[in-house]
């Protein structure tokens, strides 16, 4: 492995022209992307209900194409599940990814080919490389093997013709040879549909390798991390794999996990990445900010909707040239998988515009506005992170929902289900210290705290060791692709939780 080393590094430090087009020309691409999506669109069967023409403008498009939900393209791609050729993409779709969304809806079907593996997400995989090089162009994890974290091909229905499975064993089954030679374990322990099994296996079968790299989601990438020193029968993690100097991880905010991680793997590098079902976006290109470069020339065409218009019959998508820094957009997606003007359900905030850096501030879907204070995830990872370190606590997971009002009380509240893997020296100052964390970085909620106003102080719930782990269970959502929800608008997930404590 080691004599590998050299000439792979070499390889990704020449390739600057991506540096330089993700850096400078994000527009231009943006315009050149457009054009093709447009162009193989016009050959679909959903280009033919929607008026494509070889030279639509982007205007037209807006015209044209309605803002599409996963309900309103779900139609299409049951025709492709069925074996149907052309339908969203002009080539045939061997494979759909199964999408969690979140873990209380129905999975979703995302379709996923050869060309959208192709133009991004195998492409992004080597843009990521060839950025981590140029922060650490000394780097020696070529020398070694990376571990992958990820989920399992799954079986559908008799009537489908398509494969199934989350992205990442969708890309980890169509993995180039040379990217499956660098991974550990061998493909068949990372696609065990057994997650308990999987773990040990990996575990198992990594503790005595030179491991360089890890990847996957924080939360599920703890309990491996957990289970390879119970294997191995050491204090560090540093004893067993002393040449780790990379962890690639994404899938939920890293803050709230950012101290353990840094106490079990003090001398590597945490780089943010935003690779999703729906196709790879962004990725760390900073060693001090983990604000993420936006992939603009990667295959995908982006729109972004102001959150505050989204639902509004005003709604109006910009392209990229038109975002503003500091306000929170829903992301619009069209991609070579036939997402056409989709809303991925994820919203962000960009943070630099030269070049196109941002971060994830949370769901559309997934965040608290029962009583006009607006929280969002970020906030929500900001102030626990923050809870946690002025108190000595590590968060393992967490989710918080309104507490309405009733004939009895006058004002509403959050309620807060933590599960802790240490728990904080002081509750009431880890609850203190949330709250005037979030006044600061929300004047919504603020408002509505002042003087308990409309809000009483947070209500904290302590939960016990695998609480939200033995919730996904009970989902059949156990594995590296599934999330647990972290704001709710609605208490159905958190009487949910409490009511099964209760009975235990």
């Amino acid at each position: 492995m080691q004599l590998l080393n050299v000439p792979i590094r070499a390889y990704f430090s020449y390739r600057d022209e991506r540096i330089i087009s993700l850096y400078e020309h994000a527009l231009e691409t943006q315009e050149k992307w457009f054009a093709y999506l447009v162009r193989n669109g016009l050959k679909t069967k959903f280009g033919g209900d929607f008026g494509f023409t070889s030279d639509m403008s982007y205007e037209v498009y807006q015209r044209n194409v309605p803002i599409q939900s996963y309900n309103a393209l779900y139609p299409y791609i049951e025709r492709i599940i069925r074996g149907e050729d052309n339908v969203l993409w002009n080539t045939k779709v061997e494979w759909v990814a199964k999408s969690s969304g979140t873990t209380q809806a129905k999975s979703k079907y995302i379709p996923v080919t050869n060309d959208s593996l192709k133009l991004n997400n195998y492409l992004s995989a080597k843009d990521t490389l060839t950025f981590y090089i140029a922060l650490f162009p000394d780097t020696e994890m070529f020398a070694g093997k990376g571990i992958t974290l990820g989920g399992s091909v799954q079986k559908m229905d008799t009537e489908a013709t398509v494969k199934c499975g989350d992205i990442s064993a969708v890309l980890m089954a169509n993995m180039p040879a040379i990217g499956e030679y660098l991974k550990a374990p061998n493909k068949e322990v990372l696609l065990n549909d057994d997650w308990n099994k999987k773990l040990h296996l990996i575990a198992k079968h990594t503790a005595n390798e030179n491991i360089t790299s890890i990847s996957g989601v924080p939360s599920w990438m703890l309990l491996v991390l957990r289970e390879v020193l119970k294997v191995s029968g050491k204090n560090r993690l540093k004893e067993v794999w002393p040449n780790l100097e990379l962890f690639m991880h994404g899938g939920v905010a890293f803050a709230p996990y950012r101290e353990e991680y840094s106490k079990l793997l003090p001398d590597v590098f945490f780089m943010n990445m935003y690779n999703a079902s729906e196709g790879f976006f962004g990725f760390q290109d900073q060693r001090f900010c983990d604000d993420l470069l936006l992939l603009a020339d990667n295959g995908i065409f982006y729109e972004f909707l102001e959150i505050d218009e989204m639902g509004s019959t005003k709604q109006q998508a910009i392209p990229l040239q038109e975002v503003q820094l500091n306000k929170n957009y829903a992301l619009l997606i069209t991609t070579p998988a036939g997402l056409w003007r989709y809303e991925i359900g994820d919203t962000i905030m960009f943070t630099s515009l030269h070049p196109y850096r941002f971060k994830i501030t949370g769901r559309t879907t997934h965040y608290i506005n029962a009583f006009g204070e607006e929280l969002m995830v970020d906030n929500a990872d900001k102030a626990l992170a923050e809870a946690c370190r002025q108190t000595g606590a590590i968060l393992a997971h967490y989710t918080a929902a309104p507490v309405f009002l009733e004939a009895t009380k006058t004002k509403g509240g959050h309620q807060w289900l933590i599960e802790f893997s240490t728990l904080p020296d002081d509750i009431e100052k880890f609850k203190t210290v949330l709250d005037q964390t979030l006044k600061s970085l929300n004047s919504d909620y603020e408002a509505k705290r002042t003087g308990d106003l409309m809000l009483i102080a947070p209500e904290i719930t302590i939960v016990p060791e695998e609480t939200f782990i033995a919730w996904l269970a009970r989902k059949n959502k156990l594995g590296g692709q599934y999330k647990v929800p972290r704001l709710q608008n609605d208490r159905k997930l958190i009487e949910e939780i409490n009511e099964r404590n209760q009975k235990s």
